[in-house]
C-alpha cells in the first residue's frame, strides 16, 4: 500500500460514506491494517471471528465447501468490498472461508473496541452498523436478481439464451 493515513483508508470505505471527518478519524483509531500474501486465509468457514474487514486492495476469494470435498468459489471480493459482516454483527459461525487471490490489503475493526465507542461516539457506531446493514442490504439484493436471473434461464423465460 502507498503511505496512506488510517483516516484516509477509512473515508475510502463504505463505512465513512455518511461520517465526518471527526467520526472517521475516530474511527481509524480503532482500525487494524493487514496484508495477506497469495493463497493466505483471512476467515475460515465454521470459525468465529469478531472482526469486521474491509478489501483495501487485492481481492479475496469466497470460497465454500462442496458435497464432494471440492472447494468452490462463489464470489471475489475487491477494494471497498466488507468481509465478514454477518459474524460481526450476529457473533455466528462463517459460512464460508475467505482467500487472498494474490497480495490483498485489508483493515478491521474488532467488534468490542467498536461497542467501546458507544457511550461517547454513539452516532458513529449507528452510521458503521448502517453502512454494514447497507452493504448486506445490497448483497441480498444482488443475490435476488441472480437467483432470478437462472430461474428464467432455466424455466427459459424472459430472458436471451
Amino acid at each position: 500500500m502507498s503511505e496512506r493515513s488510517n483516516i484516509e483508508v477509512v473515508k475510502a470505505s463504505p463505512l465513512a460514506v455518511d461520517l465526518m471527518d471527526e467520526q472517521s478519524a475516530a474511527l481509524a483509531d480503532i482500525i487494524d491494517i493487514e496484508t495477506l500474501n497469495d493463497g493466505a486465509v483471512l476467515i475460515r468457514e465454521g470459525h468465529v471471528d469478531h472482526r469486521l474487514y474491509v478489501v483495501i486492495s487485492g481481492e479475496l476469494a469466497v470460497t465454500k465447501q462442496s458435497g464432494g470435498g471440492e472447494t468452490m468459489t462463489l464470489h471475489c471480493l475487491n477494494a471497498g468490498d466488507l468481509a465478514g459482516a454477518m459474524g460481526f454483527v450476529d457473533g455466528l459461525e462463517h459460512s464460508a472461508t475467505l482467500i487472498s487471490s494474490g497480495k490483498t490489503e485489508v483493515f478491521s475493526i474488532e467488534r468490542q473496541r467498536l461497542e467501546a465507542l458507544i457511550a461517547t461516539q454513539g452516532e458513529l457506531v449507528y452510521q458503521v452498523m448502517r453502512a454494514i446493514i447497507r452493504t448486506g442490504h445490497n448483497i441480498v439484493r444482488r443475490m435476488n436478481n441472480q437467483h432470478v436471473e437462472l430461474t428464467n434461464y432455466i424455466n427459459r423465460q424472459s430472458g436471451r439464451y
